[in-house]
């Protein structure tokens, strides 16, 4: 994993989710009709969870009002649904600890250095955080942060660099489009000659290499070398056994993701077989002010459906405002019949 940058200015807000999926996202809209502010985390580069990473093209039945809808069409809807409350997003940051303040907030800490201050956190984050997979390549853990990264938090890092990127979906096709400018070589290798990925980015890499701005080999890396954490160079092996070296100063493997808790599991949390309980009422855990909705969470009768996790959502909220405000008297209203929730939403 990238390691970490130096430490920002802490960002204070309401409230912090960890997970942008469904869940994570129509959370916003609830705690936005109550006025209250959010910062979301994602490992992902993108929102959308598992529906925009697993299943972005596969339809989905049981949405209400929307007798088929595309994980990806989901979660256009809920960014476009959320918009009138300007959430923050964080991006391709891995939420790595959580503290109690001395006032009584939560501080929670990024991987890449974000500490976001609340007195509320919300996990949504599904199963757990999805963690890149590592390449079976001998003593790649000792480039990892340096040489190695598995994903891009800044495009300079890689400016005059040898880069070589290996992989064949949209972020391995993406980043080579979006770094060849800037490096000083770039070179994608995948296992064959066929690509997971949108058929434009494709042909786009294609008019690269004819135009040999950029390198493509069918080939798989076998062995890393350097000294000291920095990469000099890589053994490639085609599909025909021949090896031969590349010199590089970055690998960028976009080998897809695994589905981990990661370091939800040393929050503190009382979990129950890696799931977190909560009270039903508030979908508060056994640890107050910290709340979770979705698939991570277990009670009598849950169901692992996203309508579940909007219905978690709505509840959340509702008791989140007691601990964000608690000087003040949360009246209930109806987005159909309340002029000041449709002045919010920029339809009054």
């Amino acid at each position: 994993m990238d390691q970490p940058s130096e430490v920002q200015t802490p960002i204070e807000t309401d409230v912090a989710i960890i997970g942008a999926g469904p869940a994570g996202l129509f959370s916003v809209f609830e705690l936005g009709l109550l006025d209250l502010k959010a910062h979301l985390v994602d490992i992902l580069d993108r929102p959308g969870g598992q529906c925009t990473e697993l299943y972005p093209e596969k339809p989905i039945y049981d949405i209400p009002a929307l007798p088929i809808v595309t994980g990806q069409e989901l979660t256009e809807r809920l960014m476009e649904q959320i918009k009138p409350f300007s959430p923050t997003f964080h991006f391709g940051e891995m939420a790595n600890a959580l503290e109690r303040l001395s006032d009584g907030r939560w501080k929670l800490s990024t991987d890449a250095g974000t500490q976001i201050i609340a007195r509320v956190i919300v996990i949504a984050a599904g199963g757990g955080s999805f963690m890149p997979k590592r390449p079976p390549v001998p003593g790649i853990e000792t480039y990892e942060g340096t040489s190695v990264h598995y994903a891009v938090r800044k495009m300079e890092t890689f400016r005059c660099k040898n880069v070589l990127i290996a992989g064949g979906g949209d972020s391995a096709l993406d980043w080579t489009l979006n770094l060849a400018p800037i490096a000083k070589s770039l070179t994608l290798v995948h296992h064959r000659d066929g690509f997971r990925a949108a058929q434009h980015s494709v042909n786009q890499m294609r008019e690269l290499v004819e135009q040999r701005k950029i390198n493509f080999h069918v080939a798989s890396v076998k062995a890393l070398h350097g000294e000291g954490g920095k990469l000099s160079g890589v053994t490639l092996s085609g599909h025909d056994k021949s090896e031969w070296h590349l010199e590089a100063d970055a690998l960028l493997p976009f080998f897809g993701l695994t589905m981990k808790l990661g370091p939800i599991a040393d929050f503190g949390i009382n979990l129950h077989e890696n799931l977190i309980p909560v009270d039903t009422t508030r979908f508060e855990s056994e640890t107050p002010g910290i709340f979770a909705i979705g698939d991570i969470i277990t009670y009598p009768g849950k169901l692992k459906l996203i309508l579940s996790g909007f219905h978690e959502a709505a509840l959340m909220a509702q008791a989140a405002f007691h601990i964000c405000r608690p000087n003040e008297k949360l009246r209930f209203q109806y987005t159909t019949s309340s002029s000041s929730l449709q002045k919010k939403l920029g339809v009054s």
